[in-house]
């Protein structure tokens, strides 16, 4: 099934969503930079990937929005006590996958790094600029916040399946 259903997500929706969280995942060991100076075998070897990887979640945030958007008719509908919540949370959690590769590159161009995607200087290296730096430091702020949101969103389906036992989690699987 390609398309979604009241039912379940189609399969293009899940692929979104478990390539996109396996990205996330890997993204978030940018944090491992910070220990040791990234001086082990993840800041090493994973870590360099972290712009390039990016590019490819804003790339993939913006098809799965638009995916998204048009499967909504067909998706599954939400318990009305909590939709609002569960509404809100996907917001964020978009918001943040829109904003975080965008403040990243604000951050790289303002600081004038330039920006480099899988080996290609899409960007050259340049002067420094004050308001790209300023608006690109809460590219850590987003990363923190997105990583909240994470945790929140994988104890909301651990809470479904754990402890109210409905059929929510197996929708995305």
């Amino acid at each position: 099934m390609v398309n979604d259903s009241k039912a379940k997500y189609g399969s293009v929706s899940r692929a979104f969503h478990w390539l996109m969280a396996l990205l996330i995942v890997w993204q978030f060991l940018k944090l491992g930079d910070r220990i040791a100076e990234g001086e082990h075998w993840i800041g090493q070897t994973l870590v360099p990937w972290h712009v390039s990887l990016g590019a490819v979640l804003m790339l993939l945030v913006v098809l799965r929005i638009i995916w998204s958007a048009r499967q909504l008719e067909r998706r599954p509908l939400h318990d009305p006590a909590t939709a609002w919540l569960v509404k809100a949370g996907h917001l964020a959690l978009y918001a943040c996958m829109v904003l975080m590769p965008i403040t990243g590159v604000l951050y790289l161009v303002g600081n004038g790094y330039g920006l480099k995607v899988f080996g290609q200087q899409l960007l050259a290296k340049g002067p420094e600029n004050g308001w790209m730096a300023s608006v690109g430091s809460l590219h850590s702020v987003l990363a923190w916040l997105t990583l909240l949101l994470v945790i929140g969103h994988i104890g909301a389906a651990l809470y479904h399946r754990l402890v109210k036992r409905d059929d929510i989690m197996q929708r995305m699987l």
